[in-house]
């Protein structure tokens, strides 16, 4: 994990906002389902695959990896919810990376100013890389479970019955 604070340029684009991922409806929803068991069922273990768009003659190689991000995409929808996608590189603006961390603006602005989350500066702007993003978020995870396990080893020593 990169140091908390202030840093210099990245080498990616900010991502422009956008009006966040919309929910498919029940029609869509079904159909993803299905579609996601298929694709799944087709996808072979080499890293390519090829695809056959019936619309034209050219085949369509894509990578294993890309088909297994939009089984997992399908599937998402086919539960109901609505999907984003973003690069590991990209910027995000705090209220971006908020929504993300489900927590107010105001909260990350205070976490990114006690250094908790590495971001930089652009004019007056805060801009977040949202792999500094995840890396908060796992260790927060990773710190989240240290406790739950400690609270459980205190009530095993207490005989609280967990």
């Amino acid at each position: 994990m990169r140091s908390a604070g202030k840093r210099g340029p990245p080498d990616t684009a900010t991502v422009p906002p956008s009006p966040g991922p919309s929910l498919p409806t029940d029609a869509e929803a079904s159909l993803a389902r299905d579609s996601s068991r298929l694709l799944a069922s087709c996808i072979g273990s080499g890293p390519t695959a090829k695809l056959r768009v019936i619309d034209g003659n050219d085949d369509v190689v894509v990578p294993v990896k890309a088909l297994r991000m939009l089984v997992d995409i399908l599937a998402q929808m086919g539960e109901g919810r609505g999907v984003c996608i973003l690069p590991v590189k990209a910027e995000l603006t705090t209220q971006q990376a908020a929504d993300f961390l489900n927590v107010s603006r105001p909260y990350l602005i205070n976490m990114l100013e006690r250094k908790e989350i590495a971001f930089r500066k652009v004019g007056k702007h805060r801009r977040i890389l949202l792999e500094d993003i995840l890396a908060y978020k796992k260790e927060a995870k990773k710190k989240q479970e240290a406790a739950l396990e400690e609270l459980a080893a205190q009530a095993q020593e207490l005989g609280l019955g967990y």
